[in-house]
């Protein structure tokens, strides 16, 4: 062989050897991220009295997690039962009464430590905020909700918190009162419109309030019509579904964010139209700001008008992406949070007529003749607030949430490592037996009667819209809502559950139920109060409309 042939062969076999060097290297990355670092997490933890399922190559207990949740929702509950835990949450019910209430699940390669002690769970939030951060969403996720509040950290977080906090100023919602009241009439004429000659019909709540909320938010957070918001939330809801299915798979990084999967194509493709209509809006917006005069009346803050003010002061802190990334994130969380809240309110008021009829009853001696209660009223409805509460309670939109500790901490005595992720179970606190009594699982809005901090033994027990300093800043925007909203349906209307309702609280992102919440309306005559029904479990007889969307 010449001297050029040995020069091949040896540059062959050192390109082979390369290669065989990236192999080997690829591979033991793998097996250090896929085994060795696992089995250290457990060992770590295991030495500390911190147990769990034990985790299984690459998928963890990702099948376990599934088929358990197959499995619970496979049936309806009983339909006055509220102790909904074991269905929705059906990993945690079945491994606490294993491993105790503190242990480590595996989704994929990742492994999570439970968290439900409420002294816990405020130094998480709130005394010691600062070691914990939010987990990145899954792709799916954070291209539907968007890359505004929900998701940002830092600086860039507190910057924008501080740009859309005065949205939600109380001062600032009562402005918004009379757009939202006229929302609510529009469906409630449309419910009475349908009545059968008996005075009564029946009403599939869940989809008519996702539609009020679409309308409410893109009115009084938008300053424009549903009409031009509905092909967004019709695009996010499709995408909504995508999300929802990924959950069910194991988590490869990348994989669902770069390859040209069915599921990431049609998610692409309507994030692309999400993004469009959005643009469009803005642009609009902006032009309708730039040509409005000084002589103009104030109108109500909304969302997207601070937004663009920012921008147009500082273009280098809020950019025309950032302002899309926050309309996303508003349309997404405004609806739904706010619409479960309705729903479940409404089938709890139709579950336990007592309670519908005390609230009826406050109203009308607040209110008198009038058929909106004012910003003024909706403060002295008490009853109607116990009510609420107790709804979030026993049914809270989030039924948990993520944090990861940003260095090596000390958590109720345990040694947490940096980089670890907290499962906090919003659901299970909710329902803990030891925080709220042995009336954990019934409907009692009495329990709020004395206000939030004294219903529980524990004030950070009750946390449906997050606590500390990455609270929702739109919760008093979905509370205001659904209590006027409610105010104006239980002063027209008396209701109770369809025969056809089934009770299967379910979790596709957020909690709904399972086959739709159907309702039966009955209209009162005006000003009517009633006398207290004596039992909360009657349901009515057949023979009614059915109004359609």
């Amino acid at each position: 062989m010449d001297s050029e042939g040995v020069v091949l062969v040896l540059w062959l076999m050192l390109k082979l050897a390369a290669a065989s060097f990236l192999a080997a290297v690829f591979v033991l990355k793998i097996v250090v991220l896929l085994w060795w670092k696992p089995r250290r997490i457990e060992d770590h933890f295991s030495k500390q009295g911190i147990r769990g399922p034990p985790y299984r190559f690459f998928i963890g207990n990702v099948k376990e997690l599934v088929e358990m949740m197959l499995k619970a929702s496979s049936q309806p509950m009983p339909t006055y039962s509220h102790n909904i835990l074991p269905r929705v949450l059906s990993f945690y019910h079945q491994w606490k009464k294993i491993y105790g209430s503190t242990f480590l699940v595996w989704f994929g390669p990742t492994a999570r430590l439970t968290v439900s002690d409420p002294d816990l769970i405020r130094e998480i939030f709130s005394s010691k905020a600062e070691f914990y951060e939010k987990v990145e969403a899954h792709p799916l996720v954070k291209q539907l909700e968007g890359d505004g509040l929900l998701s940002l950290k830092g600086e860039k977080w507190a910057h924008h918190r501080k740009i859309i906090t005065p949205t939600f100023h109380m001062d600032n919602l009562k402005l918004l009162l009379p757009a939202v009241a006229e929302s609510v009439t529009g469906m409630l004429d449309k419910w009475t419109q349908a009545m059968s000659n008996s005075g009564e019909v029946e009403v599939e709540v869940s989809e008519w309030f996702q539609n009020l909320t679409e309308d409410v938010i893109t009115r009084t957070a938008f300053g424009i019509s549903y009409d031009d918001g509905k092909a967004i939330f019709q695009l996010q809801g499709q995408q909504m579904l995508l999300a929802a299915e990924s959950f069910q798979k194991v988590f490869i990084p990348g994989y669902r964010r770069f390859f040209p999967t069915r599921r990431n194509v049609n998610s692409w493709k309507f994030d692309k139209e999400v993004r469009k209509s959005l643009t469009k809006l803005i642009d609009v917006r902006r032009e309708s700001s730039s040509s409005a005069t000084a002589a103009s009346p104030a109108p109500a803050k909304d969302l997207l008008g601070l937004m663009i003010e920012a921008s147009k002061s500082r273009p280098n802190d809020v950019t025309p992406n950032d302002i899309v990334e926050e309309c996303k994130s508003f349309f997404f969380a405004g609806k739904h949070t706010t619409s479960n809240l309705l729903t479940w309110t409404t089938v709890l008021l139709a579950m336990h007529p007592r309670w519908q009829a005390l609230a009826r009853d406050e109203l009308l001696r607040v209110c008198g003749s009038r058929d909106i209660p004012s910003k003024d009223d909706l403060i002295k409805l008490k009853t109607l607030s116990m009510v609420l509460n107790e709804s979030l309670r026993l049914y809270p939109p989030t039924i948990a949430t993520i944090r990861r500790t940003r260095a090596d901490v000390e958590l109720g005595g345990y040694k947490v490592p940096r980089g670890t992720e907290l499962l906090i179970p919003i659901l299970a606190l909710h329902h803990d037996q030891a925080v709220w009594g042995n009336d954990v699982n019934e409907f009692n809005p009495g329990r709020f009667a004395d206000g939030v901090a004294r219903a529980a033994k524990h004030p950070a027990a009750f946390i449906p819209f997050g606590l500390g300093a990455r609270s929702c800043v739109g919760q008093n925007l979905a509370i205001m809502q659904a209590k006027l909203t409610l105010a104006m349906v239980i002063r027209r209307f008396r209701f109770k559950l369809a025969p056809t309702y089934k009770h299967a609280p379910t979790v596709l992102m957020l909690l709904y139920p399972q086959y739709g919440a159907p309702v039966i309306f009955e209209k009162l005559a005006p000003s009517s109060s009633e006398s207290l029904p004596s039992s909360e479990s009657e349901l009515v007889s057949s023979g009614r409309h059915t109004v359609s969307m």
